[in-house]
């Protein structure tokens, strides 16, 4: 769907992105990671054909991009860009022609998603009437209104209560369902790992990792474990196959020990070893979150959730 190749762009001597390139394939739910300033918006600006690259090209469904793909392309900007003091009905109509469509198609989608996100009574509202969740929303409905091909959502989910956000969620999931291709910028790691197929983080104006998720997070692992056991509280004489890494009483005679399995070691010499010394409630290895790899990738204080 989507083929970034090379790209550079820079602002008055600042590089913003480096030589970056990604492949985004069609139907993909794509994550576009990296702390503040790493370039994602910069990037995204560029699919968009609001800025130009300083060299690289973008392909979009295997043609170089052009003028004609705007109208498969559906972006919501993290700084949103809705008439304040337009009546969000017609508003939405205008938007959706540029796209586009016809004006009756437009007002028949338009009542469709009103009322599928209770919005009915919005539609001779202004912009500056909604609290910042329901302007998300109205921005959420102008973005996906024409059925693009290609959804951009750049912090998606930014100025939702919980609710809300799981409602987006779900839109989101079921445009992806229909056959729609998402790419979305966000800080909020918890949604990378509920929603996307594949990322690429961006740090320092560089790629520095991208692939899909499931992949990433098995490259991260490191053979860590946490065992819940009842009895007695164990001592271990370095003859176990295992490093104790850290060791928690839970009460009532339960502990919880973490542990990294020695060299050539798997789970089931674990079981072996602790099976005739006590009785084990739980072996669960620890698979590192998408929060830990960004923040060890990009050495950064972690994300707040």
């Amino acid at each position: 769907m989507l083929s970034i190749r090379h790209i550079v762009k820079q602002y008055a001597g600042h590089t913003a992105l480096g030589d970056v390139s990604l492949e985004v394939e069609s139907g993909q739910i794509f994550g576009l990671l990296g702390p503040n300033g790493a370039g994602k918006t910069s990037l995204i600006r560029i699919i968009n054909q609001i800025t130009a690259p300083d060299s690289g090209e973008v392909y979009f469904a295997g043609e170089k991009l052009n003028q004609s793909h705007i109208e498969r392309i559906g972006y919501m900007p993290e700084e949103r860009g809705l008439y304040k003091k337009m009546e969000i009905g017609e508003q939405m109509i205008y938007l959706a022609r540029l796209k586009g469509l016809s004006r009756d198609e437009a007002t028949k989608r338009l009542k469709s998603w009103f009322e599928k996100l209770e919005m009915q009574s919005w539609w001779n509202k202004k912009i500056e009437e909604l609290s910042k969740g329901m302007q998300q929303k109205a921005q959420f409905v102008a973005t996906i209104l024409h059925e693009p091909d290609l959804i951009i959502l750049d912090e998606p989910f930014s100025g939702f209560d919980p609710v809300n956000a799981e409602l987006i969620k779900d839109e989101i999931l079921e445009l992806n369902r229909k056959g729609a291709t998402i790419l979305f910028s966000t800080h909020r790691m918890e949604s990378v790992e509920e929603l996307c197929d594949s990322i690429a983080l961006l740090n320092k104006s560089k790629k520095v990792l991208d692939g899909k998720v499931k992949d990433i997070k098995n490259s991260y692992r490191n053979e860590t474990y946490l065992v819940e056991y009842n009895g007695s509280k164990l001592n271990f004489d370095g003859s176990q196959p295992f490093n104790l890494v850290d060791e928690t009483e839970n009460g009532d005679e339960t502990y919880t020990i973490k542990i990294k399995l020695n060299t050539a070691a798997s789970a089931n010499d674990v079981l072996q070893y602790l099976i005739p010394k006590t009785s084990i409630n739980r072996l669960q290895e620890v698979v590192p979150t998408m929060n830990e790899i960004f923040i060890k990738k990009v050495n950064l204080k972690p994300i707040a959730s």
